[in-house]
């Protein structure tokens, strides 16, 4: 507790410019404000936020008028919500009005009713590690549902019973998933029967809602832990049923694992790799490795001999991915670019035990595009042979193809791949117009310099126009 107090006091004493000068201006004008939720969390586990959120008995105008002249910029977005956002310095804090929300059974946005206490405020919050407070300006720890317990003990709670939280906001379990990712805590048993019996009422959340709370968990520290509770609470199959559809199948070597496994082991593995992507988490790169398999189901068959194949997995995989990333409302650019990479994820293992020739690493290049890197992680993370031998032989071998693609890029810029005449070239040679037939001639020498690289533009329209003259 002493660690925890010290903890507390120091990450109170950086961000003192803030909270004090708040404090006293609230306070001088009757009103009370107090720091909350995960900042308060946060700094008692040591960790420092830039974020922070605030609660207040103001009303949203009187927060408004409080902050005049003392914030750099200020914006109401979320005044329907009863919260008033505004910057000061390095700051960003957003102060909402004491409330209490509940959801109609078939309604997916809540009623914001205000409240008049901060315990109040605190008992309609998530979990109970994020239902303490401290009192400005007096800094007084408002703890009022064991939340600091809780946090010694690393387990999440709810401040009253889970049906009620969940039944005023089913989101929340979506949360608890991924506060376990987060912070690498257990969830209280009762917490987890409640998401269980309670996993159809997920239905009411909009898309966008459960694809922010999935994009937090698969991003957070240990994705595994809440990408499981979600599996066996059977929130999954409400919201991503691809993945424990794959606890159903064997993987292509007749393993003693699951695909579902497999996959929770890539993924893992593609996060020891992210540091070849820049490090920090890498959303597109983990959803990948999370749905590269997906397709296995549709495309098992069991041979005569007892073996099991997945033929085209990747490409069913591919559709399968698009679809779901457009119903939970992902951009345009992540989709293409997750779906490239499931779709890709086997191209390495075509080419045997390593006869790359140039023009296959062309081609491999220019169908990952701008994926190339991530494409990389991904096939590495592929391999979850216990064969050491086999490892290292695939390790080795891959190791020997990004050499191959780094020699061909410097000498051939192979990030920008393209015919050795472009559009304008194709028509005055040909004589042609803007049209279908000057873009099949562009194909034509676009697969030209994939089998043989680049020749110089006089050796190029000789061969087009001979080309040309047998069609």
């Amino acid at each position: 507790m002493v660690e925890v107090q010290r903890a507390v006091t120091t990450e109170l004493d950086r961000i003192a410019e803030v909270i004090d000068e708040l404090g006293r201006r609230f306070s001088a004008a009757g009103h009370e404000i107090a720091l909350v939720g995960g900042p308060v969390r946060d700094a008692m586990l040591g960790r420092a936020h830039n974020d922070l959120d605030l609660t207040t008995s103001a009303r949203p105008e009187e927060t408004e008028r409080l902050i005049k002249g003392w914030a750099d910029a200020t914006w109401d977005m979320g005044r329907a919500f009863g919260t008033i956002g505004c910057r000061r310095g390095e700051w960003q804090v957003e102060i909402t009005t004491y409330r209490s929300e509940v959801y109609d059974p078939s309604s997916r946005n809540p009623e914001v009713q205000y409240g008049d206490s901060l315990v109040g405020d605190l008992g309609r919050r998530d979990f109970t590690v994020n239902a303490m407070a401290v009192r400005l300006p007096g800094r007084e720890v408002e703890d009022p549902f064991g939340g600091v317990v809780d946090l010694a003990h690393r387990v999440l709670r709810t401040p009253g019973t889970p049906e009620d939280s969940f039944s005023d906001d089913p989101l929340r379990m979506l949360r608890a998933a991924r506060f376990a990712a987060q912070l690498g805590f257990t969830v209280d048993p009762g917490v987890t029967a409640a998401m269980t019996a309670m996993a159809d009422r997920i239905s009411i959340i909009s898309a966008e809602r459960v694809r922010d709370e999935l994009v937090k968990l698969i991003c957070a520290p240990h994705p595994r832990l809440g990408l499981t509770l979600l599996v066996e609470t059977g929130l999954a199959e409400k919201v991503l049923p691809e993945l424990p559809a794959l606890a159903l199948e064997r993987d292509e070597h007749h393993r003693h694992k699951d695909v579902y496994e497999h996959t929770l082991t890539v993924l893992e593995q593609s996060i020891d790799l992210e540091e070849r992507l820049g490090g920090g988490p890498d959303f597109v790169s983990r959803f990948a490795a999370l749905m590269h398999d997906v397709g296995k189901p549709r495309t098992r068959k069991f041979l005569d001999d007892g073996t099991v194949t997945f033929h085209h997995h990747d490409v069913v995989g591919a559709k399968m991915t698009r679809k779901r990333m457009k119903a939970l409302r992902f951009s345009n650019d992540q989709i293409e670019a997750v779906s490239r990479l499931v779709e890709l994820h086997l191209r390495f293992h075509g080419y045997g035990s390593g006869e790359w020739t140039d023009s296959a690493v062309r081609r491999y290049v220019r169908d990952a595009g701008d994926q190339v890197e991530r494409l990389h992680v991904l096939t590495r993370a592929d391999c979850t042979t216990r064969n050491r031998r086999k490892a290292e032989r695939l390790r080795r071998t891959y190791d020997e193809l990004e050499e191959r693609i780094a020699v061909l890029a410097e000498a051939e810029e192979l990030d920008a791949l393209r015919p050795d005449l472009d559009g304008n070239a194709i028509m005055e040679l040909l004589g042609l117009p803007p049209g279908r037939e000057v873009g099949e001639a562009y194909r034509w020498l676009l697969e030209r310099r994939m089998d043989r690289g680049p020749v110089e533009p006089e050796v190029a329209r000789e061969e087009l126009l001979a080309w040309w003259a047998t069609r």
